[in-house]
């Protein structure tokens, strides 16, 4: 076992493209890290520069205490997982599973032992003598994943392993691979471009975007604390609503559109640099759970409390809860390509029109479309930007 120590990676073709900019990213000994951006932000490059796929033009790569920079593939003791399996659909699950485990010469026995152990922890025993044609999608991502274990690597690459399965799949997925990895203990660095998927199984998660590093922490760090626009606009399904506004003279006040949000002395002290944007423009972020529906004849809950209101224009029903998609006189603010249109969780929000926003409410909660629609909105759960940086204001 041993952790992956990227320092200052930088990888441009030779065309001049940069794909990824000083990259400094560690991976502790049995850590699951996430690598997650929208597609061409640079992920997969990351990874396959770890792999020795890819040539490192600048910076440092260790694995353990060994710089891997120009060691070949073979060499650096890591088992890749791809997103097409790769299996060989003549041989069977054992003999896939084995195959790597044959090439080095293992004795027969051993193989035996070592690929029946694996398909025990994968679940794959009553599948053992079967061809890949003959399995379910799951199944064979798991084949895939134990002729990786097999070979008890070092470390762990993942470049999007389910992103060929369907929904209902992959959430299912989710959970097996975060099993195993734990169990197993090995350093993982797992690339995807669905966000959901990033905050399910990371311990840690690091947002790419145009090969930059924008933030690493734990994915619920990520997800209360977000350090600029673009991280605040991809971790979260729906997105984060995000408005421009004003702080009124002496920050006792923010208005967003018409409507004006007290900001006590409490939101101050949390956010103190908020004093320096007196009667200045900032952009506000409301996650879409932070807008739970106020009743017609209903007052705030308390004075920490202040109605946001908006006009319906769709409601969602979800079973558990409802999704309700509104319009306020509040001009919407576009955090720059946050959204992958392929990530899974759009589909709660692909009705959403351009402007709108987006609350997270109770199943039980009496909506209609067309309607005025009021919100508790406490402001201290209101997230502050810097209208021209990006950068969280705290």
């Amino acid at each position: 076992m041993a952790p992956i120590t990227i320092e200052k990676v930088t990888k441009v073709y030779p065309n001049g493209f940069k794909a990824v900019t000083e990259l400094d990213l560690d991976v502790a000994d049995g850590e699951f890290m996430v690598l997650v951006g929208p597609s061409g932000c640079g992920k997969t490059t990351a990874l396959r520069m770890v792999a020795g796929l890819e040539d490192i033009t600048e910076g440092s790569l260790r694995i353990g205490d060994r710089v891997v920079n120009d060691v070949s593939p073979k060499d650096r003791d890591i088992a890749m997982v791809f997103q097409n399996y790769a299996l060989y659909p003549h041989m069977t699950v054992g003999e896939n599973i084995g195959f790597a485990l044959k090439l080095r010469k293992v004795p027969k026995a051993e193989i035996r032992r070592k690929v029946r152990e694996t398909a025990e922890l994968l679940g794959l025993t009553e599948w053992i003598d079967r061809k890949p044609a003959q399995l379910s999608g799951g199944q064979r991502q798991r084949v895939a994943m134990g002729r990786a274990i097999v070979r008890e690597p070092s470390v762990f690459l993942m470049d999007e392993p389910l992103s060929n399965l369907d929904a209902k799949l992959r959430v299912q997925m989710r959970a097996e691979v975060s099993r195993i990895q734990r169990r197993l203990g090995v350093a993982t660095l797992y690339v995807t471009h669905d966000q959901v998927e990033a905050m399910t199984m990371g311990d840690r998660v690091a947002v790419l975007r145009a090969g930059v590093l924008q933030q690493c922490d734990h994915p619920q760090a990520l997800y209360d604390h977000p350090r600029n626009l673009f991280v605040a606009g991809f971790m979260g399904s729906p997105a984060m609503n995000l408005f421009e506004a004003t702080i009124s003279e002496g920050a006792t006040s923010v208005l967003i559109g018409s409507q004006t949000i007290a900001l006590s002395g409490t939101v101050l002290a949390k956010r103190p640099a908020l004093r320096a944007y007196a009667q200045r423009s900032v952009v506000v972020g409301i996650r879409p759970e932070d807008l739970p529906v106020l009743n017609t004849d209903e007052a705030p809950a308390s004075s920490a409390e202040t109605v946001f209101e908006g006009n319906v224009d769709l409601v969602e029903a979800l079973g558990s809860e409802q999704l309700v998609h509104f319009t306020s006189d509040a001009r919407p603010v576009d955090a720059g390509g946050t959204k992958d249109e392929d990530a899974e969780g759009l589909d709660e929000g692909t009705l959403a029109k351009s402007g709108e926003g987006v609350a997270r409410v109770d199943a039980r909660a009496s909506l209609s479309t067309g309607g005025r629609v009021r919100f508790h909105l406490d402001p201290g759960r209101i997230h502050f930007f810097d209208s021209t940086t990006g950068d969280a204001i705290v």
